[in-house]
C-alpha cells in the first residue's frame, strides 16, 4: 500500500474500484480518468484492459494510476472504444502482479477480461473442486475463480456462461466483464458492494462511485440494481435478472469511511449522511468542551455535523502536509516519530488549556487513536475526549475489505471503559447502530436489516463457507494434536 497517510495501518480498507467505458473515442483516457478519481478504493496496483478490432490489450502495474496510466505511450498501447479499469487493494491474494486486475484469459469463444470488486467467501472451496476438475489458476486472486467457473460452464451462450458461474459464488460481487459480445455489467444479488451507471451521449460508463463519473462529465444515470446484469453492445442496453430476489443489503460503511465524500451512494449524499452522522453522535454523547477537531481527513464531515449540532466550535487543531509521500523507513523510533510529524501535527496555538472533542470514522485496533490522543496531550489539551461515528468494529469483514483477525480487533477485546483508558482519553463514545441508521434516514430491523452491518452486529448476510470449514479444520486438527 502506498500511502501518505502515518494512521493508515490502522484504517479498515477498502477492497477495489472498477470503472468501464463502451463507445467512447481512446476509452482507455477516460477509464484512466475515472480510475485517478476512485484512487482512493485501492492504491497497490491498477490496470486498465482495452478491445478493438484486433483484440485485446492490456497494461497492468504496481502502485498508483498516475505514473503509471498518465503517458501517451501507455494509452495508445490500449486502443479501442471499450475499455475497463481496476485499482486495487488485495484482500484476497497478495499484491503480486499475477493478482493484478482486469484479470484476462483466452475462452474457448474469445477473450473474457473481468474487474472486480467485493470477496468471493467461498471461493477456496470452488478452487479446489475446479483444482480437482484440472484448472491450472494462474493467481492467488478470488477473482480468477469466476473465470474458470465461466470456462467450465457447461451453457452455450457467454451471458448464459456468466450466470451459470454467479450462481455457484457466494459473497459480494461487483463486477465489469469485457467479451466479443460487448461490456457487461454486474452486481451481487444483495448488493453489498456499490456499482453506478452513468452517460455521456452514445458512450455508457459503469463505476463504483459516482465521483468517477464527475470527473469525465458524465451523467449519473442509475445505480446497477443488486442482482442485475447488463449487457451493452452494438445492440444497445439490456437488462436482465437472472437472479432469484432478495432484500438489498448494502454495505454501511461505505457512507462511514469508504466512498469519497462527493459521491452519491444509495441515492444519498455521502457528505451530507457524514455530517448526519456526526449531529446523531453529538446527540448521543454530548460534552462539555471547547472545540471540535477532526481526525483529517475522514473525520471532518462528522466534526462538522457535531460542532453544528452542539454549538461548539469546529477547529482544524490537527494539520496534515498533502504534500509529503512516502517516509524512508528509519531504525530509530524517535526517527520515525518526527516522520509522523512530517505529516500531521498538532496545531499548538489552538489546542493549548483547551478541552477537545476528537472525531474519528472508526477505531480498529486502536493504534492511531493512542498516537492521535498523545498528540493533543504533547499539545497541553486540558481534556481530550474522542468521539467516534461508527458503532464499535467488533468483526471481520469477509465481503472484499481487509479487516484485521477478530483478536486484533480493539473493541472485540474490550469495552468501551477499557477502550477509552487504553487510548489514554478522558471519555470515548460510539454512534450506536440505531443512530447510525438513523443518520441515513433508516430505522434498523434486527430481523431484516437495510445494510450489511456484519462488521458493528456480526449479522452476515450470506454464508461464509470458507471461513466455516477453515474453523472446522482447525478444531479437527486441535482436537487430533490432543489426543
Amino acid at each position: 500500500m502506498f500511502s501518505t497517510n502515518p494512521f493508515d495501518d490502522d484504517k479498515l480498507r477498502e477492497e477495489c474500484g472498477v470503472f468501464g467505458v463502451w463507445n467512447a473515442d481512446v476509452a482507455a483516457s477516460f477509464v484512466a480518468l475515472g480510475l485517478h478519481a476512485l484512487q482512493h478504493r485501492g492504491q497497490e496496483a491498477a490496470g486498465i484492459t482495452s478491445l478493438d478490432g484486433a483484440g485485446f490489450h492490456s497494461h497492468r502495474a504496481q502502485g498508483h494510476v498516475a505514473g503509471n496510466f498518465d503517458r501517451d505511450d501507455i494509452i495508445r498501447s490500449l486502443p479501442g472504444r471499450t475499455a475497463l479499469g481496476h485499482v486495487r487493494y488485495s484482500t484476497t491474494g497478495s499484491s503480486a502482479m499475477r493478482n493484478v486486475q482486469p484479470l484476462f484469459a483466452e475462452l474457448a469463444d474469445g477473450g473474457f477480461a473481468v474487474a472486480h470488486n467485493g470477496n468471493i467467501s467461498n471461493a477456496m472451496k470452488l478452487r479446489r473442486t475446479l483444482n480437482r476438475r484440472g484448472s491450472i489458476f494462474q493467481s492467488t486472486s478470488d477473482t480468477e475463480v469466476i473465470i474458470h467457473l465461466v470456462a467450465t460452464s457447461h451453457q452455450t451462450q457467454m451471458l448464459d456462461r456468466i450466470v451459470d458461474a454467479l450462481g455457484q459464488v457466494e459473497g459480494a460481487y461487483s463486477l465489469l466483464m469485457l467479451t466479443e459480445q460487448g461490456l457487461i455489467a454486474c452486481r451481487d444479488p444483495l448488493g453489498i458492494r456499490p456499482l453506478v451507471m452513468g452517460r455521456i451521449g452514445d458512450t455508457i460508463i459503469f463505476a463504483s462511485e459516482t465521483v468517477a463519473l464527475d470527473v469525465i462529465g458524465a451523467r449519473y444515470e442509475r445505480e446497477v440494481g443488486p442482482g442485475e446484469m447488463i449487457l451493452v453492445n452494438a445492440d444497445g442496453v439490456r437488462s436482465f435478472r437472472p437472479f432469484a430476489a432478495a432484500a438489498p443489503r448494502p454495505c454501511i460503511f461505505e457512507h462511514v469511511y469508504f466512498s469519497r465524500p462527493d459521491s452519491v451512494v444509495d441515492g444519498i449524499s455521502v457528505y451530507e449522511s457524514r455530517k448526519n452522522i456526526g449531529a446523531v453522535l453529538a446527540e448521543e454523547s454530548g460534552i462539555d468542551a471547547d472545540i471540535i477537531v477532526p481526525v483529517p481527513d475522514s473525520g471532518v464531515p462528522a466534526a462538522i455535523g457535531y460542532a453544528q449540532a452542539s454549538g461548539i466550535p469546529f477547529e482544524l487543531g490537527i494539520i496534515r502536509s498533502h504534500y509529503v509521500g512516502r517516509t524512508f523507513i528509519q531504525p530509530s523510533q524517535e526517527v520515525r516519530h518526527l516522520g509522523v510529524k512530517l505529516k500531521h501535527n498538532a496545531n499548538s496555538a489552538l489546542i493549548k488549556g483547551k478541552r477537545i472533542v476528537l472525531i474519528d470514522d472508526s477505531i480498529v485496533r486502536g493504534t492511531t487513536s493512542v498516537k492521535i490522543v498523545q498528540m493533543m496531550r504533547d499539545a497541553g489539551a486540558r481534556e481530550v475526549h474522542m468521539r467516534i461515528a461508527s458503532p464499535p468494529t467488533r468483526h471481520s469483514c469477509f465481503y472484499g475489505v481487509d479487516t484485521p483477525e477478530r483478536a486484533k480487533l480493539l473493541a472485540a477485546q474490550m469495552d468501551v471503559e477499557a477502550m477509552a483508558k487504553y487510548i489514554n482519553a478522558d471519555s470515548l463514545a460510539f454512534i450506536s447502530i440505531e443512530g447510525l441508521y438513523r443518520a441515513l434516514g433508516d430505522q434498523r430491523s434486527a430481523e431484516a436489516p437495510q445494510r450489511c452491518d456484519a462488521c458493528f452486529t456480526g449479522d452476515y448476510p450470506t454464508r461464509l463457507t470458507d471461513m466455516t470449514e477453515k474453523k472446522t479444520e482447525e478444531a479437527g486438527l486441535l482436537l487430533k494434536a490432543v489426543v
